[in-house]
């Protein structure tokens, strides 16, 4: 007789906790073997699965939220005594990732953690050491690379099917957050737009090609571009990416990239149906891209990697010593922009 299906639970009910609810809900209807059995966040009130009018505001971005069959808690680490999940997604603001990531481990859960791990890359340490002492994942939800079309960029990269890449241009803009206006709007506690929003493009960036050996950032924190220059081997590839928010409310959310490579150009437009397009051979088609969502890919990927670690395994999943990279490509980023010039990584 297997295993018990992988309990889960939720700490965090804002848009991304809202997100990973949804998505988790989809893949085990879908099959896969895990339950979501609680969440966790201050706006609750524990027992009730009414959901508080702070989280049900339809003006506020996200799938609607449906308690119905899960233990609700207002307190985090309560939920971890109680509910004893093998499985946690940490959701709350930034400036609470490391503690609240640290206190799943010591309760004995793996952990999805989102993204910024941490806005300094030297406060992820301590959560590595934990994660090693505890013998438990911390897998940074680094979605781009479960994001389809996204993922097939990654691939051609890597198998050469068309060639060599030549450039990549990265792009991704939305309105200034109108959600946990203090959290976002504080960039002491968010990071802003270059850390916040931005971090997606560096992470795929690096993910693909390695870390840049210099960047050069211009702009401002909330709206920039930034070139990324590697070594010898890659000394003409051209990379950038934009990203921004934007101050004017109602622009839709743009995310893109176009990559070119020796003997084809992929074009990927969220906005667009067809999403993504491939141009080769003087014919451009639209390339399938599969089904299910970034974030149910994500939340599947971290049940099976919990599923793999109860049987001595190890899935290939993001890393602590990853988002610690990404962290300080992106403090080089910020140093660039403040200081209006080219910036070594290797010396931040």
């Amino acid at each position: 007789m297997g295993e018990a299906a992988v309990s889960i639970a939720v700490i965090g009910l804002g848009f991304m906790g809202r997100t990973h609810v949804g998505a988790y809900r989809a893949v085990t209807a879908g099959g896969v073997r895990g339950r979501l059995v609680a969440v966790a966040d201050p706006a609750l009130e524990p027992g009730s699965d009414r959901v508080p009018d702070s989280l049900a505001d339809p003006a506020t971005p996200g799938p609607a939220l449906d308690l119905a069959g899960l233990a609700t808690f207002d307190d985090a680490r309560r939920m971890l005594d109680r509910a004893r999940p093998a499985l946690v997604s940490v959701c709350s603001p930034t400036d609470t990732h490391v503690e609240v990531a640290a206190a799943a481990l010591e309760a004995g859960a793996h952990v999805l953690l989102e993204k910024p791990v941490a806005l300094d890359a030297d406060h992820i340490r301590p959560l590595a050491e934990a994660a090693a002492r505890t013998g438990r994942l911390v897998i940074p939800a680094m979605c781009m690379r479960f994001w389809p079309g996204w993922d097939w960029l990654k691939a051609r990269i890597g198998d050469g099917a068309h060639g060599r890449l030549l450039s990549l241009s990265l792009t991704r803009l939305g309105c200034e957050p109108t959600w946990s206006r203090a959290f976002y709007g504080n960039r002491r506690r968010s990071g802003g737009a270059i850390i916040d929003l931005h971090i997606h493009d560096a992470d795929f960036v690096v993910h693909c090609l390695g870390m840049p050996q210099r960047v050069v950032t211009t702009g401002r924190p909330n709206h920039l571009t930034t070139v990324y220059r590697f070594g010898a081997e890659r000394a003409d590839l051209h990379v950038t990416a934009t990203g921004a928010w934007l101050s004017t409310p109602g622009f839709p959310f743009r995310m893109r990239y176009v990559a070119e490579f020796e003997r084809a150009v992929a074009d990927f437009d969220l906005g667009r149906d067809p999403i993504l397009l491939l141009t080769h051979a003087g014919v451009t088609e639209p390339v399938n891209l599969g089904d299910g969502s970034a974030y149910e890919r994500q939340a599947a990927h971290a049940i099976r990697c919990v599923e793999a670690a109860r049987a001595g395994r190890r899935l290939e999943a993001p890393t602590l010593e990853e988002a610690a990279r990404v962290m300080r490509l992106l403090a080089a980023e910020c140093e660039s922009l403040e200081r209006g010039e080219m910036v070594d990584t290797a010396s931040v």
